[in-house]
């Protein structure tokens, strides 16, 4: 036969009374009112057919049956509090899984987040924080799990296993309707058309018309900027053609946003890598392995 048990906000209302030996200080601690505290504890008197307090004016006393009840009480009443914390911090934890991926803003912008869905799918239960950077990775102000940047010499600490990860190329890229104003055909057709480059890559677009044997090309304008990701953007506005790196293109060229006038004149790149923080989370592993699985060619 099952003991019946006595009614748990009673003994609650009862072990308050009997830690402060008041009814008014029960009542604060649980925000009831003193009436409340001293009906819980009559009910719960009746239940067990003992009188636990003692009751006088304005101040109670446990009775011997009332002390060892305490006695059997609060340890367990504790240990249910404890079990509860126990179960909700686990909760907790696992609720918190998270990886931080500490990768430059442009990267970020166009590759990392235009994918994430994907590792999302993927792994439901990990959160991954995307923490944009401009510095190397020895010089990040807060920790991080994984870090992608272009080339070995990207300022790796030594601590961090560094992977290769994807090779890129440039490739010229523009609006469709600003490549019907005036096709280009050829890298001499790039005259009739402004040029965007940005202030954090300033040498590709000379480097580019060495490569194609267009050294002395003239554009007919030049926009700087100071970050990538606003040349892209300008780029996406038509207001000229960028060379941009097909890793934060592909997504524009697959949609039609962005289109690539010169596809087989691409001026390599160094080849981008990722590190992992020393003794790497499940969770960072869970993401490099999803890294791994991005590798495919670009567009």
């Amino acid at each position: 036969m099952t003991t019946r048990l006595p009614p748990l906000n009673a003994v609650r209302a009862f072990a308050a009374a009997a830690r402060h030996q008041s009814f008014t200080q029960a009542a604060a601690e649980l925000f009831v009112t003193h009436g409340a505290i001293s009906r819980q504890v009559k009910a719960l008197e009746e239940f067990l057919g003992v009188a636990l307090f003692e009751r006088r004016v304005r101040q109670v006393s446990l009775t011997p049956e009332g002390q060892r009840f305490f006695a059997e009480v609060a340890p367990a009443l504790e240990q249910i509090g404890a079990a509860a914390r126990a179960l909700m911090a686990e909760e907790e934890s696992a609720s918190a899984r998270t990886v931080s991926i500490n990768v430059r803003p442009s990267f970020a912008v166009r590759w990392v987040i235009p994918r994430l869905p994907d590792f999302v799918a993927q792994f439901p239960g990990i959160a991954p924080r995307v923490v944009t950077s401009t510095v190397s990775p020895d010089q990040a102000s807060e920790p991080f799990d994984v870090a992608i940047r272009r080339g070995r010499s990207a300022g790796w600490p030594p601590s961090i296993a560094v992977q290769p990860f994807m090779q890129d190329e440039a490739l010229v890229v523009g609006t469709p309707a600003l490549f019907a104003t005036a096709p280009v055909a050829e890298p001499r057709g790039l005259a009739a058309h402004v040029l965007l480059w940005s202030r954090s890559r300033p040498d590709d677009w000379d480097h580019w018309k060495r490569q194609v044997g267009a050294p002395r090309l003239r554009p007919a304008g030049q926009l700087q900027f100071d970050h990538l990701h606003f040349v892209l953007q300008a780029a996406l506005d038509g207001l000229g053609f960028a060379l941009a790196p097909a890793s934060l293109v592909s997504h524009d060229l697959a949609a039609g946003r962005l289109v690539c006038p010169l596809p087989a004149l691409r001026l390599p790149l160094t080849r981008h890598y990722y590190g992992l923080a020393p003794d790497a989370t499940p969770e960072a592993q869970c993401f490099a392995q999803w890294l791994q699985a991005q590798m495919q060619p670009l567009a």
